[in-house]
């Protein structure tokens, strides 16, 4: 299904974050076709920064949560693999076994701070990591959708960088290139769509170009979007109203209106499956 999603599709495909189980489920009933585990998200759901500081196997516990929570397909933010070639087909392959359906992995170097932060961000040798890319692809094979993010754009590299790493990525086996930009317009990323005429797929995550129309994605061909963080961000400011009203009016009648009722979350849950099982197994003499 992902793989349909990245790289057989002639329509533009879109892929929600997800950082738990519960915003998996409701990416799912919005009618979203697929999900990003997204690292900044989960890193921040955990409490922690986006600057490897969960660990790969809670990365993998949150993982397997998400997918258990929903029937689409998971593409998951690996960061750089958290190592060394090693690391990264370890990881694969415990997403693999967890059910995951992709693994992105960056070019930036291990312990990565999110790229969104500070400025030239250093980067992984192209050599490096296109023997990162063969081990993980020599490791899982077909069975996860391997993306090959690129940092070069972001860390002040330029151009000819990136295009010089898509081509070692795609040689190394990558099945997709995410190219990613801080740009606050998306002219630099269809600059590098247009150098690389599509050899492969190339994924995009604008969020700070949010401002641009998906139908100039289309037209230039862009095969899958990436809403990277809204889920988490929308929930940060949704909690800090509702625990501030809470606070200042020690009570909570005049939010009862505007949050999801007890029901909603029952019936997004599915506690109405859990009814019928009981129904069925569970004999009460």
């Amino acid at each position: 299904m992902l793989r349909a999603e990245i790289c057989s599709s002639s329509e533009l495909s879109f892929l929600m974050e997800a950082h738990d189980g519960l915003s998996a489920a409701i990416a799912e009933s919005a009618g979203f076709k697929g999900l990003r585990a997204s690292g900044l998200s989960i890193a921040s759901s955990l409490g922690y920064r986006d600057a490897n500081e969960a660990s790969w196997s809670q990365l993998v516990d949150v993982v397997e949560r998400i997918v258990d929570s929903t029937t689409l397909p998971v593409l998951v933010d690996g960061d750089g693999g958290f190592g060394n070639f090693n690391n990264a087909r370890l990881l694969a392959c415990k997403l693999r076994q967890r059910g995951a359906a992709g693994i992105a992995l960056e070019d930036s170097c291990f312990p990565k701070t999110n790229s969104l932060i500070g400025e030239r961000h250093p980067l992984v040798d192209i050599d490096e990591f296109s023997g990162c890319l063969r081990a993980v692809k020599d490791t899982v094979g077909q069975d996860l959708v391997l993306v090959a993010r690129i940092e070069s754009l972001i860390a002040g590299h330029g151009m000819d960088d990136a295009i010089s790493r898509a081509h070692s990525y795609a040689d190394a086996g990558a099945d997709a290139i995410l190219i990613h930009s801080r740009k606050s317009t998306a002219d630099e990323i269809f600059s590098f769509v247009h150098a690389w005429q599509n050899r492969l797929p190339v994924v995009i995550v604008p969020t700070k170009y949010y401002q641009t129309p998906a139908s100039a994605y289309r037209k230039s061909q862009v095969s899958t979007v990436i809403w990277a963080n809204h889920a988490m961000r929308a929930a940060i400011a949704a909690m800090r109203r509702v625990c501030h009203r809470i606070f200042t009016e020690e009570t909570t009648a005049s939010i009862e209106p505007n949050i999801a009722t007890l029901d909603e979350v029952f019936e997004l849950l599915r506690y109405d499956e859990l009814a019928r099982a009981e129904a069925r197994y569970l004999r009460l003499s």
